[in-house]
């Protein structure tokens, strides 16, 4: 029986942008939490909730990260939340990449829902009992392309990736406050 699920986006979500401008950590000793990321995994969990992150990783396509840096960050990132992740999908590609096998179009980087789909095919999942939590117009995008409903949580960082065209059905101003926006949602029935 399909199951719903919390889709989260990482950077701006689960951990803070780093750099000027904000981009994501590419070293594991720049991974620092977003407030209220380790409480709202937990919240969610306790939900009931199938965690899911799906992340745009265009740095090794572009070369300025490699592959065992960016999956360092990731597992910096899934042992400071300590709780287990049914999932964890992360695009690689870049329109614009240089890296032979990364560079160019693909159905999975956000706003594209290819990650959501290829999660809810392997693991299951409930695609219109589920929600995107994200920063950018782009994990929006994905979330209503999919056919989740969406939580928007505008971190600072990430101002710049959002232009507002891609309205989201709830907003929160971060991962805590989004799971009892979702749960909120759930018992008025929306």
């Amino acid at each position: 029986m399909s199951r719903p699920a919390i889709f989260l986006d990482r950077d701006g979500v689960l951990n803070d942008p780093v750099g000027s401008p904000p981009e994501s950590p590419y070293r594991v000793e720049d991974v620092r939490l977003a407030p209220g990321a380790a409480e709202g995994v937990r919240a969610l969990r306790a939900a009931g909730f199938a965690l899911v992150v799906v992340t745009n990783q265009p740095a090794a396509a572009k070369g300025t990260a490699t592959l065992e840096a960016l999956e360092a960050v990731n597992a910096r990132v899934r042992s400071l939340l300590a709780v287990e992740f049914d999932g964890w999908y992360t695009c690689l590609h870049h329109p614009q990449g240089t890296v032979t096998g990364l560079a160019g179009p693909c159905d999975c980087r956000k706003p594209a829902p290819g990650m959501l789909l290829q999660a809810a095919d392997e693991l299951d999942l409930d695609l219109a009992a589920s929600w995107i939590v994200g920063d950018t117009d782009a994990d929006i995008g994905a979330g209503r392309r999919a056919g989740t409903r969406t939580v928007l949580v505008p971190h600072p960082g990430s101002a710049h990736r959002r232009t507002g065209a891609e309205p989201a059905d709830l907003e929160a101003p971060d991962l805590h406050a989004a799971a009892a926006r979702i749960a909120g949602a759930l018992t008025d029935g929306r």
